[in-house]
């Protein structure tokens, strides 16, 4: 076990604060030059597109922790509503929600339905925000942790990475695949660097400046399986943040829930790598992704890089977002 000596001198040594201005709040995806969204582009040969993104529901892997729950759905409009409205005519309550549907429903053809949707904004597939992680009361790039309010983050919000649109050259490492595990990576025994290094070449891919680095552990599958979202597998080792930075890696995505390992490595903290990607190199978290079709497709033909395009919803001051990304080949 690593201490928390050990871990402030990772964090020193991948910290990227500064690197592209006092001012700035967009990290790794600095990395994701025009070059590059146009080289990744040039990557869609046969126009398979792969939906990367779970759903977002009832049955979804969120309940554990009680300050995160799973999607709620409601109708707020529906055709019961027009039905009745009608019958009743927009006289009655006409100053009212009630009065003012019936108004449109009244005397012509036109119905509509509506719905809304309660829940963490981290609910299932997801990209974290800087802001999401902090330690010694200091956010990425050096901004204060108190400026992330009950009316969200002044810093280093989600919103502020919006301009990049995150696009770029995806590749996916296959950890199942490389292991030969039968479904997903079974607790105790962490992804070190190296390992990146031999699946990389295992695959013939070259992992790039700027690119984005899919990690399949098969935890989704598994979940899909037993429906479980407690149970444990194994991630990143925390020492993949040194991995990562040495590679200019934009951002990482896993299809597990916390991308790194559940077991520390360091004595006495709690996911260690959140902490040196999220608050000291700024390079977001994926979380929650689903790369089933995408990995059989390049397990087929080889091909391990592709378009990937993956834009967080424009929440403003959110330390997270929903994604529905999408790989194209």
């Amino acid at each position: 076990m690593a201490t928390l000596t050990d871990f402030r001198k990772v964090g020193d040594s991948v910290r990227n604060w500064g690197r592209w201005g006092a001012a700035d709040e967009l990290g790794t995806l600095n990395f994701i030059t025009p070059a590059k969204v146009a080289a990744a582009a040039r990557l869609v040969r046969h126009g398979r597109v792969f939906p990367l993104g779970i759903d977002f529901g009832s049955s979804g892997p969120q309940g554990a922790f009680q300050f995160r729950q799973n999607p709620t759905h409601l109708m707020t409009v529906d055709g019961g509503d027009a039905e009745t409205l009608v019958e009743y005519g927009p006289k009655w309550l006409r100053n009212s929600v009630a009065g003012q549907l019936s108004g449109f429903f009244e005397d012509n053809p036109f119905r509509f339905n509506d719905d809304m949707v309660v829940m963490p904004l981290q609910a299932a597939t997801q990209w974290d925000a800087f802001s999401h992680v902090y330690y010694d009361d200091k956010l990425y790039n050096g901004f204060p942790a108190n400026s992330v309010t009950s009316l969200g983050a002044f810093h280093c919000g989600i919103d502020k990475v919006d301009s990049k649109g995150i696009t770029s050259r995806g590749v996916l490492l296959d950890l199942v695949k490389h292991r030969g595990a039968d479904t997903f990576l079974a607790p105790g025994e962490p992804i070190t660097p190296d390992e990146l290094d031999e699946v990389a070449a295992r695959q013939g891919v070259t992992i790039e400046s700027g690119d984005i680095v899919l990690v399949r552990t098969g935890w989704w599958n598994r979940f899909l399986e037993a429906g479980d979202g407690t149970e444990p597998y194994s991630g990143l080792d925390w020492r993949c943040a040194q991995w990562l930075h040495e590679h200019e890696i934009a951002a990482v995505a896993a299809d597990n829930l916390m991308v790194e390992d559940p077991v520390s490595g360091v004595t006495g903290t709690f996911l260690p790598m959140h902490m040196l990607c999220l608050r000291d190199m700024g390079l977001m978290l994926g979380e929650y992704w689903d790369f089933t079709a995408l990995a059989a497709d390049c397990a087929a033909d080889g091909v391990y890089e592709f378009q990937l395009i993956a834009p967080p919803l424009r929440v403003v001051g959110a330390v997270g977002s929903p994604i529905n990304p999408i790989a194209i080949k």
